[in-house]
């Protein structure tokens, strides 16, 4: 089985309940297993800043998909949770998105789907609870705990648990 990270986040609704809807659908059944989840982070919008904060999350799964068919279940999660990403705003607020952060060691790049994610080090949203859940994995040669180092957290606050 490969093992992948994704990230989770959203802000609008009640972004921890879709989180955690989210979680249960992207993982039911034998093809994918949850591993791992981190807490969940309010955090700064990214990109367009003019919005509310969203809450984000990372899981670690083992997955028998492939690459395209995680994605394809990941969108088709996202649209369950009432995602539309043909009339939303790139960058702008979304009830929940879900990103293949990585995937095994895999590196591809196509007009679909790139891994490891483009903006995964730029990130402290993505990187801070990935950190909290792998921070000795390597992704491109960089330790995602080295690669935390490097970023601003500056308004990142953990959430307690529900």
């Amino acid at each position: 089985m490969a093992q992948a990270l994704l990230g989770l986040g959203g802000n609008i609704g009640d972004v921890r309940a879709t989180l955690d809807e989210a979680v249960h659908r992207f993982a039911e059944g034998a093809q994918v297993k949850l591993i791992a989840r981190s807490s969940d982070y309010r955090t700064p919008p990214w990109g367009i800043t003019d919005q509310p904060p969203f809450i984000n999350a990372v899981i670690a799964i083992s997955t028998t998909l492939t690459p395209r068919a995680l994605l394809t279940r990941a969108q088709a999660c996202e649209r369950a949770l009432g995602r539309d990403r043909a009339r939303e705003q790139h960058w702008g607020p979304r009830t929940i998105d879900l990103d293949i952060l990585a995937y095994d060691d895999l590196v591809q790049s196509d007009a679909t789907l790139t891994l490891p994610h483009p903006h995964l080090f730029e990130r402290a949203f993505v990187l801070v609870p990935l950190a909290e859940i792998a921070p000795d994995r390597v992704i491109a040669g960089i330790q995602i705990g080295d690669a935390l180092k490097r970023v601003d957290t500056a308004g990142i606050e953990k959430l307690a648990r529900r």
